[in-house]
């Protein structure tokens, strides 16, 4: 099996990560501080897009600052216990380099505690997550860097990760710095190309480094020279119109077959075009007359998908896009003038968004309803209102949540809308602990005489005689 492009040609060093230089020297003062000493932040998140070279940039800085690594991914089972048995315990400790020497933190040695994707984690399979990162947020003594490709869902859950981390933004590098990257491997490998081959594959990628290297070798493999013509796939996808390319054609373009044509270099279903469709109407069509046609035909297509979904028939399909392109372009009788940007469907953002708050309610009802012995729906219309309330007034029942019910800290940090290291958390935590065994009685002395068992009252029998 040929061996993966992306990790022969990771850079090494921190010269060789291109397309965000002030991330990397951002990075690279945040570890010289702890050549210093401790710094203020102890932990640095690399945030932005995937494919933009985070992780290679952490690997990049262990090497060439000659630390230890310690990596916890996304394949591996990050609950709060793992998290504090690998990262915790390993941000504590001395450890060994790869090359087997020891590294004692006193003389300098270091370690690289590395959390990937550390804003992706997934209900009860990485339960109790989130605290675990605040803590070694907190008690590291060794350097940590989280990667992150959104910020705010993590930083939301955790004051520490907004308050006490240093954020380093990444942008996707230009078209023209990967196709730079893409001559140097081609070269390396032994492919002869030009110019006009690397770019279409650059551009292709949209920023994304690491698709980009994928793509080379998916084209390039068993070949010595690559020309356009084999790359015509990928000239092909760079070729294809977005929605936005869509949206100018039912709009502002004034033709109705154009606007039907354009729909068809769309590799969308009807129901994401819909919303797009249904989005921009109000800002395109003014004219009340116009609006009103438009919202006709947005309706009559979104019958049509009504029907697909009742029936399983997708021949529906196609009406449905006729009406939602040609009969919405048809339907203007007035000359376009808007000329802002077309907007994103406001409705997929905001689920997008509510996306984690909807597991993370879902995942409480779960557990009340199973507590309550009730539905799942009962529990978050007529239960959760006034349960948020009562949590923020009453320490004893916080700790019953946590301990008799079930719940997460990160659920009842939910309910009380703080975050996961507040102090009203953290106490209920301390609370819902179950108390320590008592200590056994020392051992009496060779001189202390033992204590007589008392003897049967009169006529009482012992157990034994029955």
């Amino acid at each position: 099996m040929a061996e993966d492009w992306t990790e022969k040609y990771r850079p090494g060093t921190l010269k060789g990560v291109v397309g965000n230089p002030k991330a990397v020297s951002d990075l690279l003062e945040w570890a010289k501080d702890w050549s210093k000493g401790t710094p203020r932040k102890k932990a640095a998140v690399l945030m932005g897009p995937p494919g933009v070279g985070k992780t290679t940039l952490a690997l990049a800085l262990a090497s060439e600052m000659g630390w230890g690594l310690v990596e916890m991914n996304a394949s591996d089972q990050r609950t709060g216990g793992a998290i504090r048995s690998v990262a915790l315990r390993g941000s504590l400790t001395n450890t060994f380099n790869d090359a087997g020497d020891y590294l004692d933190t006193k003389d300098g040695g270091m370690k690289l505690i590395v959390l990937d994707e550390a804003d992706n984690l997934f209900g009860n399979a990485d339960r109790g997550g989130i605290p675990a990162i605040s803590e070694l947020i907190k008690e590291t003594k060794q350097p940590v860097v989280l990667i992150v490709n959104d910020f705010y869902d993590l930083s939301r859950k955790s004051s520490a990760v907004k308050n006490d981390t240093l954020q380093i933004k990444f942008q996707k590098p230009s078209a023209s710095t990967i196709a730079k990257t893409l001559r140097s491997i081609a070269e390396s490998e032994g492919v002869r190309t030009d110019d006009l081959v690397l770019r279409a594959i650059a551009e292709n990628a949209g920023g994304d480094m690491r698709a980009a290297v994928r793509d080379l070798q998916s084209v390039a493999a068993g070949k010595e020279t690559l020309n356009v013509a084999e790359v015509g796939n990928l000239s092909q996808r760079t070729a294809r119109k977005d929605m936005y390319d869509l949206m100018y054609a039912v709009f502002r373009k004034g033709d109705p077959m154009a606007a039907r044509k354009a729909s068809f270099d769309i590799d969308e279903e009807p129901g994401f075009v819909l919303l797009w469709v249904e989005e921009n109407l109000p800002y395109e069509y003014t004219d009340t007359g116009d609006l009103v046609r438009g919202c006709e035909r947005l309706s009559k297509a979104d019958i049509h998908l009504g029907r697909v979904h009742r029936r399983q028939y997708y021949g529906f399909w196609s009406y449905a896009t006729d009406m939602m392109t040609a009969g919405v372009s048809e339907a203007r009788r007035t000359s376009p003038v808007s000329r802002t940007r077309f907007r994103f469907p406001g409705y997929l953002m905001k689920m997008s968004r509510s996306k984690s708050v909807r597991n993370m309610k879902n995942s409480i009802s779960e557990k009340l309803g199973g507590h309550l012995h009730t539905s799942k729906a009962r529990i978050s219309s007529d239960v959760l209102p006034s349960l948020r309330v009562a949590l923020k007034n009453d320490q004893g029942l916080r700790a019953l949540m946590l301990r008799d019910v079930g719940l997460e800290e990160e659920e009842l940090a939910f309910l009380l809308d703080t975050g996961v290291d507040s102090p009203m958390v953290k106490l209920a935590k301390k609370d819902a602990e179950p108390p320590k065994a008592p200590g056994k009685a020392p051992c009496e002395t060779a001189g202390e005489k033992r204590a007589e068992k008392p003897k049967p009252a009169a006529g009482q029998k012992s157990l034994f005689q029955f």
